[in-house]
């Protein structure tokens, strides 16, 4: 091992030791209690069985989702994916594939086996797993990849370090023209600009749902704070027309203190709530949408979606494609850092803080469905996959 790796090693040691205790609570939490013990204590999380194939590493559930087309195009080429969340991890298991939690950075030199090629999708930049796997044979490519405008400050105060770590990638596949000149800023090299993959995803429903003689809003990937904004936004919007209000909690296991939240407004404004585990209909004025895999469908028969994880400052947005391909008027936040490639493409979207939805509301109703236009050619992607 290189002695600046072998330092870096060392460190990821002594935080592991020091992060110990917060681990093991944090553990016993819902939305941690498989991806903490499969990454931070290798539970039930065994190394690859295949090797000298091809390997490709998300973040999460959106990364996942975008996969699809490239692994359609790959057929019945073996692969193998990583995740580090367990909606991610969920996701990934529905294709044809190995798929593992990410070990924490210290495991890797004993858990990585030889693969043909690692395949990194966005913003996953860890040292460990890019020097392992190319000091074994991989060839390192970055897929998607992106650097925000939140986080380029950050980059640039350590690109000292991040020349070290893109000294391991063989090529990227930036998202944007501005993405490719702050990874040469960087050092990088071999930089293709291609676009945002997750243009080359198939959108589409699972379950025909009918939709109300009223306006359907749909708040769609909420996160804690958003659902009390849009719970006011609607009932004064309400006062003057007739609406139903579905909400969709970005992450499962806030599904039950969203649940409490929507009973006080129900109980204030006198209307009922049904969550729609339990109904499949959308007869009451607020629905709580208390099941995965559902925002699809529930996008197809409404009429505005207002898009979570941008009204605050620490998410940084969610796709806009899906509400837009079903016609939906699109209102979000300000704060969509990590989608801004994405909305580029996707036109008569209102942009508001959380205190002005109830006039984004108003004005939606005078402006057209928002729309996507841009395609995006996954040839040359495919091409480098396939190369032996």
């Amino acid at each position: 091992m290189k002695p600046f790796s072998l330092f870096y090693y060392l460190v990821s040691v002594v935080l592991f030791i020091v992060a110990l205790p917060l681990l093991i609570v944090l553990s016993f939490k819902q939305k941690y209690k498989e991806s903490i013990p499969a990454r931070f204590f290798l539970f039930k999380n065994p190394k690859f069985n295949a090797t000298n194939t091809t390997w490709f590493h998300v973040c999460s559930l959106g990364e996942a989702r975008a996969l699809k087309p490239i692994l359609d195009a790959l057929k019945s080429k073996k692969v193998l994916i990583t995740t580090i969340t367990q909606t991610g991890h969920n996701e990934a298991k529905k294709y044809d594939a190995e798929v593992r939690y990410l070990p924490y950075e210290m495991y890797l030199p004993f858990w990585i086996k030889p693969q043909k090629k690692l395949i990194v999708l966005e913003a996953e930049f860890w040292y460990m797993l890019f020097s392992v796997a190319r000091s074994r044979g991989a060839e390192v490519i970055l897929l998607n990849a992106r650097i925000s405008d939140k986080s380029v400050n950050k980059y640039m105060k350590f690109a000292w370090f991040y020349k070290k770590l893109l000294q391991n990638v063989d090529m990227i596949y930036a998202q944007s023209e501005v993405d490719k000149n702050r990874f040469l800023a960087l050092g990088a090299k071999n930089i293709e600009v291609i676009g945002n993959i997750k243009l080359a995803g198939e959108i589409k429903k699972t379950k025909e749902y009918m939709k109300p003689d009223c306006e359907l809003i749909v708040a769609g990937s909420t996160h804690p704070g958003e659902e009390k904004d849009v719970l006011d936004a609607f009932f004064a919007y309400k006062k003057k027309h007739d609406a139903k209000l579905i909400v969709v909690p970005r992450h499962p296991e806030r599904f039950e203190e969203v649940f409490v939240l929507m009973e006080e407004y129900a109980k204030q404004n006198n209307v009922m709530l049904t969550r729609f585990s339990q109904v499949k209909n959308f007869e009451s004025d607020l629905i709580l949408v208390d099941m995965m895999g559902e925002l699809n469908n529930i996008y197809a028969v409404s009429d505005t979606a207002i898009l979570g994880g941008a009204f605050k400052e620490d998410v940084g947005g969610h796709n806009p494609l899906e509400p837009a391909y079903f016609g939906c008027k699109i209102i979000t936040g300000k704060h969509f850092f990590h989608q801004k490639e994405l909305f580029k493409y996707v036109h008569h979207v209102q942009y508001v803080e959380s205190d002005e939805i109830s006039i984004a509301l108003e004005t939606a109703k005078e402006l057209p469905p928002s729309m996507v236009e841009e395609k995006i050619n996954l040839k040359p992607v495919i091409e480098k996959i396939l190369e032996n």
